[in-house]
């Protein structure tokens, strides 16, 4: 049995089967989970999930520095591709994002480190019964949003933080009734 979301589509399933709620600690893949969060924003996640891999080849495998180092004319190429959302502020802020990550590497801070910051290091487990029961924000998200936004972080909502953690296993929100709720 799994979460009730993920049995609309094969692509759906496979997210929720092997990386939904999964840990990710490594910069590269919060980072991308970030710029698909942020793509999402007022969209179905299976209009982005679709899309995943035409973000990974425009934005270079999520590459953090060569992100960073696109210039205008090459985001401008990738903000008219069909293969992606075409949101021009959604597309500026993956390269924006970046730029605000490659600097915090410099100084010797991780992506990581930070996101993981609000739960100490540590997955919170909810116990959530029913589909209606799983928050789209809580007090950590408001505080990762209020924090990653005076960094300067673009499309870092709460909502969007909220999405981000449940995605990078730093909150596990799937259904106790779910095969994946113990993994």
């Amino acid at each position: 049995m799994r979460c009730s979301w993920a049995d609309h589509s094969d692509m759906e399933r496979e997210w929720h089967d092997n990386e939904w709620g999964r840990i990710v600690r490594d910069d590269r893949r919060l980072f991308e989970l970030l710029a698909l969060k942020g793509a999402q924003a007022g969209l179905a996640w299976r209009t982005v999930l679709g899309k995943r891999d035409a973000y990974r080849q425009l934005f270079h495998q999520f590459d953090i520095e060569r992100i960073a180092s696109m210039d205008d004319d090459e985001l401008a190429s990738v903000a008219v591709n069909r293969g992606i959302i075409r949101h021009r502020l959604k597309v500026t802020s993956v390269r924006a994002n970046a730029r605000i990550v490659l600097g915090m590497a410099q100084r010797g801070e991780s992506l990581a480190e930070l996101l993981w910051s609000f739960t100490q290091g540590e997955p919170i487990i909810n116990a959530h019964s029913e589909p209606r029961d799983v928050p789209m924000r809580s007090e950590l998200s408001d505080q990762m949003s209020v924090e990653l936004q005076r960094r300067g972080f673009q499309f870092a909502g709460t909502a969007i933080c909220y999405g981000l953690m449940q995605s990078a296993g730093i909150v596990n929100d799937h259904l106790v009734t779910c095969d994946c709720y113990h993994r």
